[in-house]
């Protein structure tokens, strides 16, 4: 058995999927870690820590994937949209790739993966379930953006966050406001009222006040806009009708005014951002207010946002923030490298052999493509492929000794 991790080749990508401490579980058990030179430089990690794990440095990257039965990648085939395709000669049959593919958006990269005969793992559909949380790349890529999109706010801000009362007067605190309770909201929360400022936020599922309060945030409520249905699979706020958020720009407009920060993270899986802060409402916001919107990737909630760049419309500044968790890299690594290194827990059997258990949901939901048939329902559906038959119950014997 042998893992082999690549050096990512997307620009800006400073990540790396396993750290010398997760390899050291594996090559503990026996199982081959090549690690391509230089693959964890940029998240701190050093060549001579990997071999020190007991890892194996290779120079060339053709031979990462000519030998590897597992090669893990952060942003693998999809995902990394820039130069991705540019590793699809080096596949070969039989192998697993894993890594994040952004398969909502991107479904072709099922039939890319299944026509090379390939087993795909996309961690981005790692089932939100309990057993699952270790392995839950989304998640842990969201706490690190949340907290960062704070610092990125505050750093913007002609003003400091926190309350002081000093000889020369009194500074009041900042108020920041959160658009989206999810991982990266709530994240972002909890950071903004450490920074000491006065922090509200608001969610569409009316599940999320708890959790807002629970990070000491005042919830912003809309009773008129409360529904039961605005959760979607896996906890994910679903994609909402257009009078929906019309109305929700209209009442959010007052709210945004009284803002010194807002953060936007609203994001639905595979689909566009809605827009959330519209050029209005830009308008009525303070002169020197800050939008951060983490949800540019996906076209931005803010109207005005432009993916990867610093813009002032009406006296407000609006960051476009790109793969802000790889600002972050070391601890980005480590978790990434932790749910990559649970994720070879289900993979990987006793015997250091691949093992894919279909029955598991984690394999299930998880895996988009495997022995050239793209295998999730999902993707499936989304490529206009008929569904996949399923298999017939084992036949069993009755009292007579017949088959039935």
């Amino acid at each position: 058995m042998i893992i082999g991790v690549p050096l990512e080749n997307k620009p800006g990508e400073n990540r790396v999927a396993l750290t010398p401490g997760n390899v050291k579980v594996w090559t503990d058990k026996g199982v081959k870690v090549l690690i391509q030179a230089n693959a964890g430089k940029n998240a701190g990690h050093l060549d001579d820590e990997y071999t020190g794990a007991g890892a194996e440095i290779v120079d060339s990257r053709e031979d990462i994937f000519k030998q590897a039965d597992i090669v893990l990648q952060v942003q693998s085939f999809g995902a990394n949209d820039v130069n991705g395709e540019d590793d699809l000669a080096l596949l070969r049959e039989g192998q697993v790739i894993a890594g994040l593919m952004d398969p909502l958006a991107s479904a072709e990269v099922a039939r890319t993966l299944a026509d090379k005969k390939v087993t795909g793992f996309a961690m981005e559909l790692v089932p939100r379930i309990s057993r699952a949380q270790s392995m839950d790349v989304l998640s842990s890529m969201a706490t690190l953006s949340g907290y960062k999109a704070v610092l990125m706010g505050a750093s913007a801000s002609p003003r400091i966050m926190p309350m002081l009362m000093t000889a020369a007067g009194t500074l009041q605190p900042a108020r920041a406001f959160i658009m989206g309770a999810g991982v990266a909201g709530l994240q972002a929360c909890a950071t903004a009222k450490r920074l000491g400022a006065v922090v509200e936020a608001y969610d569409v599922r009316p599940a999320a006040r708890e959790q807002i309060v629970s990070v000491g945030a005042k919830p912003i409520e809309f009773p008129e806009l409360e529904t039961e249905s605005a959760e979607g699979k896996g906890g994910y706020a679903k994609q909402q009708s257009d009078e929906f958020i019309k109305r929700q720009q209209e009442l959010m407009t007052e709210v945004l005014a009284e803002q010194d920060l807002v953060i936007t993270t609203a994001a639905v899986p595979g689909a566009k951002s809605p827009i959330l802060v519209t050029e209005d409402m830009v308008k009525a916001m303070k002169p020197g207010s800050v939008i951060v919107d983490l949800a540019a990737e996906r076209g931005g909630n803010c109207a005005l946002t432009k993916l990867g760049e610093t813009v002032t419309a009406y006296d407000v500044t609006i960051i476009g923030p790109e793969n802000v968790p790889s600002t972050i890299p070391m601890h980005a690594s480590q978790m990434i490298g932790k749910n990559m290194e649970i994720l070879l827990g289900h993979v990987i059997d006793d015997n250091n052999e691949i093992h894919l258990d279909f029955e598991d949901e984690i394999i299930h939901e998880t895996v988009i493509a495997h022995d050239g048939t793209v295998t999730h329902a999902r993707m499936r559906d989304m490529l206009g492929m008929e569904p996949l038959a399923k298999p017939e119950p084992a036949a069993t014997e009755n009292n007579e000794g017949e088959a039935s």
